[in-house]
């Protein structure tokens, strides 16, 4: 590989860093202030960054908002969807997911709670790209949510008769209710509330109680 080469890749990698950089913080105020309030001078004024530098990076402030999504997807799948995903298919796995999205909320790993309830209220009744890639999140999770749970459903530790959708529906309320709660008053016992709730609603449906905790 020639000089010009490695200087080009070299640029490359420092545009990845920076974007990264970028993407980060942007997740955050999003997560507080909206993706609405997110502005390609502030962002470069906070990070030290030419604000022509920002502007190559995203082409506009909607293109900033879709990557600003997208980032937040990532961190989500890391810390809600993949630490059930090492758990083999069944009713533990479900309630895995359900404990690992309250710790998600609880440990503020976006400061504004869940990123993706904070923005979906936000653009539920907008129109356009943005509003688009935050249902379409929503949808996935959801929809995810209904896999693991029929899957638990196949391999016997959830009733044949139960109603998946209204389950899933349930227990999704019981999450956004904690993490609601626990922004507007800053109270986090309803952290306890919710797992106990979601506990309860398994434990209803599981064939076997004994796979899942005695007590939330």
């Amino acid at each position: 590989m020639g000089v010009a080469g490695t200087q080009s890749d070299g640029r490359v990698a420092r545009g990845n860093q920076t974007r990264q950089l970028i993407l980060g913080r942007a997740v955050e105020i999003a997560s507080v202030e909206g993706l609405a309030a997110l502005s390609m001078g502030q962002l470069a004024s906070e990070l030290n960054l030419s604000k022509s530098g920002v502007f190559a990076l995203f082409g506009s402030k909607e293109d900033l908002q879709l990557a600003t999504i997208r980032a937040a997807i990532t961190v989500y799948l890391e810390h809600v969807v993949q630490p059930a995903r090492d758990l083999p298919p069944g009713i533990g796995r479900l309630w895995r997911l359900c404990t690992g999205w309250l710790t998600y909320s609880r440990e503020r790993v976006f400061p504004g709670g869940c990123f993706f309830y904070s923005v979906t209220a936000e653009y539920d009744a907008r129109e356009g790209k943005v509003h688009d890639t935050v249902a379409a999140a929503r949808t996935n999770w959801l929809s995810y949510m209904e896999q693991v749970a029929r899957e638990a459903q196949r391999v016997g530790e959830l009733a044949e008769d139960a109603d998946i959708p209204q389950l899933v529906f349930e227990l999704v309320a019981f999450l956004e209710m904690a993490n609601a709660e626990s922004v507007l008053h800053n109270d986090f016992t309803c952290y306890d509330k919710a797992d106990k709730a979601v506990l309860s609603r398994l434990r209803a449906v599981a064939t076997d109680t004994s796979v899942l905790p005695a007590a939330a």
